[in-house]
């Protein structure tokens, strides 16, 4: 199996450069990786240094707070493909789910599902705050709305993905969705972790370790 087509290449720090972002793009030709995750500002240079490769382009909407309007995240989601995004990794109305109107969470999503028009979304549901049942709620939400993953985290919110979220997450979904972990997956330990917990992908800044850590691994 190619688990080097697990990993989203992230970076989303504010202060990212160019020359950092050109670093990643390298990285992720050479490993293989399934993308580079980079903040919109960054999308349409990524998409053409990368231009002929296999590795994707996604990029973080409503991001890292999701209290942007459904509007914003539309126009965002519109825009980012325009400039060569092939993924979306949303974040949810935290608030709004927090509040019980379920109704407001699931448009939110479905605007993003509908302007993504086929592109595949990830909806952050940052489950460092919240409840086990708030979790399976936004689940459900995501579901519901026609994304094609959950994912754990922003990693701006003090706190990452854990496995037992992770299985939790995808024993809400099932096979509908996959289930993305994200933050504080450092090494090929927490990656394993992730992966048997029912992840599908992991968002990751340290893609490379990763991989270097299974190469090495007399299993892989």
């Amino acid at each position: 199996m190619n688990y080097a087509k697990f990993i989203d290449h992230t970076l989303l720090k504010p202060e990212s450069t160019r020359q950092q972002i050109d670093k990643i793009i390298d990285e992720a030709k050479a490993y293989d990786f399934k993308s580079i995750c980079v903040n919109p500002t960054h999308v349409k240079y990524a998409s053409e240094k990368l231009n002929g490769s296999d590795v994707l382009v996604c990029t973080v909407i409503g991001f890292p707070l999701g209290a942007n309007t459904t509007a914003t995240k539309i126009f965002e989601t519109e825009d980012a493909i325009k400039n060569g995004a092939s993924e979306i990794d949303m974040v949810i109305n935290i608030g709004a789910l927090k509040d019980g109107r379920y109704e407001d969470v699931q448009k939110d999503i479905e605007g993003v599902v509908g302007a993504a028009n086929g592109k595949t979304v990830k909806v952050i549901i940052e489950t460092v705050l919240l409840t086990d049942d708030e979790k399976v709620k936004a689940s459900e939400l995501a579901k519901a709305a026609g994304a094609d993953f959950v994912k754990t985290s922003t990693g701006f919110a003090g706190g990452g993905a854990t496995p037992e979220d992770v299985k939790l997450m995808k024993d809400t979904v099932g096979d509908a969705l996959e289930v993305k972990a994200s933050g504080g997956v450092r090494n090929l330990e927490d990656f394993n972790k992730m992966i048997d917990a029912g992840a599908t992908r992991i968002g990751a800044s340290a893609g490379v370790q990763i991989i270097q850590g299974l190469e090495s691994d007399s299993d892989y």
